[in-house]
């Protein structure tokens, strides 16, 4: 006897991990299948999902064949993408670690503005959680650290102005703390 769906676990958990504004528009996503081969095929699956999603406060859907747990927060949408079959813990473990990463990377600021400001820091905290669909770490005050970490051991002639002003702020801030 031969079990055609039999449903084989894999590694690959995550579809992908995506974050809109408010009026649908990407501000950050990363796919880690072929589920979408084009750009355009993307942007419609995100304007559908987006018309599906935005007046909702957060949960679980299913759309395009695919387990999708998503949450609002103020001007921002947060997704993590699932095959069908995937549990909805497990990627809602994901989407929780992600936003409360951003939560103390951000410092309680996470809004549009403040996430395009860190965006090098957001796509670091993907690649901390992910890599190629297969998760890594779930435990947002670890992927913090690793994050913080690397920001800070980036040497100073390769900082942005902005990179060098933000360190600048926190040393002194600091050191008025001590």
């Amino acid at each position: 006897m031969v079990l055609e769906n039999f449903f084989v676990p894999s590694l690959y958990v995550i579809k992908g991990i995506i974050i809109l504004d408010n009026d649908g528009n990407r501000i950050l996503a990363k796919y880690y299948s072929q589920l979408f081969s084009t750009v355009k095929e993307q942007k419609q699956f995100e304007k559908s999902l987006f018309n599906k999603t935005h007046k909702g406060s957060g949960d679980v859907i299913l759309l395009d064949n695919l387990t999708i747990v998503y949450r609002n927060n103020v001007d921002l949408l947060f997704y993590v993408v699932g095959s069908t079959n995937e549990n909805e813990l497990i990627l809602n473990a994901v989407l929780t670690c992600l936003f409360e990463t951003l939560n103390t990377i951000l410092r309680k600021n996470v809004e549009k503005k403040f996430l395009y400001e860190n965006l090098d820091l957001v796509m670091l905290i993907f690649d901390e959680i992910c890599d190629n669909g297969i998760l890594l770490e779930s435990d947002p005050i670890l992927i913090a650290q690793r994050v913080q970490l690397r920001q800070d051991d980036i040497p100073l002639g390769e900082q942005t102005v902005s990179q060098v002003f933000n360190h600048a702020k926190e040393q002194i801030k600091w050191s008025l703390l001590k």
